[in-house]
Formats: C-alpha cells, sequence, structure tokens
C-alpha cells in the first residue's frame, strides 16, 4: 500500500540502509489508506497552534540548508487541504532559503510541539509569491500585529506529510505555556494571602480590646 512520505523519502539507498537493518518490511503493512497528501482538520489545526517550525531547502551544490522560522502563532497558513503559506518577513539578509527556492522548489518542513511530544513533516513545493502579485493571499498571510517586515511570500504546495512518533522529544514549555500551568496555584496563593491578612487583622483588633 502507498505511504505518500516515505514513497518519497525511501530512495534506493535508504531502502538499502533498511534491508541492512532488517526493517525493510516494517512499513508495507499499515492499514487504510496511509498516502496523508491533505491536510485534515487535525493537521489545520495542529498547524495553526504553531509560533514556529524548521525549513530545509535544497542548494544547487547538493547542501541541505534547514532554517528556524518563527513569528506569531498562527504564522503559517493553512490556505486549502494541499496548501500553506506564510509571509516572509526580513532578517539577517543573506537571502540562503530564498536563492535555494529559486533553483530548486522542494522543502521540508518539522513542526514540533514539545510541550505535547508532536511533531509533523511535511514535503512541498515552494512557490515565491510578490506581496503585490496575489492580493487574496497577501490578506491571508497578513500579522497586523506582528511588526517585522513582510518582503515576500512563501506557498506550499503540499507533496505528503507524516506525523513522528513521541520517542525521544524532551517535553519543553513556553512561557505562555507555563502561565497557563501555574495560574491556579497562583490564585490559590493570592486567595490564601488574602485569608491571612484577614485573620491578621481580626487577631489584632481582639488584641485591642
Amino acid at each position: 500500500m502507498s505511504y505518500g512520505f516515505l514513497d518519497i523519502a525511501v530512495t534506493p539507498s535508504v531502502l538499502a540502509a533498511q534491508k541492512a537493518m532488517a526493517s525493510d518490511t516494517a512499513w508495507l503493512d499499515f492499514k487504510g489508506h496511509r498516502e496523508f497528501d491533505r491536510f485534515t482538520e487535525n493537521e489545520a489545526a495542529f498547524i495553526a497552534d504553531r509560533d514556529s517550525f524548521y525549513m530545509a531547502s535544497v542548494s544547487e551544490t547538493g547542501w541541505p540548508y534547514v532554517q528556524h522560522r518563527g513569528g506569531p502563532k498562527g504564522f503559517l497558513k493553512v490556505i486549502d487541504q494541499k496548501t500553506l503559506a506564510f509571509a516572509d518577513y526580513r532578517g539577517n539578509r543573506q537571502y540562503i532559503s530564498l536563492g535555494n527556492f529559486n533553483a530548486d522548489d522542494r522543502v521540508a518542513l518539522i513542526l514540533m510541539d514539545y510541550a505535547r511530544r508532536a511533531r509533523l513533516k511535511i514535503y512541498a513545493h515552494v512557490d515565491v509569491v510578490p506581496l503585490d502579485g496575489d492580493s487574496a493571499l497577501a490578506e491571508a498571510v497578513s500579522m497586523p500585529d506582528y511588526k517585522a517586515r513582510p518582503e515576500r511570500i512563501f506557498r506550499l504546495r503540499l507533496e505528503a506529510f507524516d506525523w513522528n512518533c513521541p520517542q525521544h522529544i524532551t517535553p519543553r514549555f513556553t512561557e505562555a505555556e507555563i502561565a497557563d500551568a501555574v495560574r491556579p496555584l497562583r490564585e490559590q496563593l493570592k486567595a490564601l494571602k488574602s485569608e491571612n491578612a484577614g485573620l491578621r487583622a481580626r487577631l489584632a483588633g481582639e488584641n485591642h480590646e
């Protein structure tokens, strides 16, 4: 049965490595549809909750280039079941990813949720779209409250995606996630401090009677 992501990832040399490690048949007996060539509501929700991802492009010399991309939560937009897009904001002006995409439009993304130990892998092709080249797309990726300067739009046409198992993912938490987790404790501490202050005031009043 077809397994879309591995149909791309498993080259002859990868298959040879799998055979050498006796794992070449481990991926052949999946039940159900495994092509994963379009996003479902599950992937869309996961993507919308991310504030960063890792993006790999391929240079003309064959070297991969991996870049971290970050922004406000949800800056990577699901345009439809087979399309992602995001504004390319000005950074250090090396333009390595941009140059690579001009020569080879293939891209690989890894999206991480460290707190829940989940990761989504994506293969896609990239279109570089000028800011004034598609007004509807520009509106879709706009983040008005984010002060960074967009220079272009990257539109990603999905080839395949896959979910990784949580093995070896160390849980990490953002400041916002930690704040949410400790909020009940802070509220309880505040209530206890108020209660203690009330008791002290009452005892002080009794001692002066």
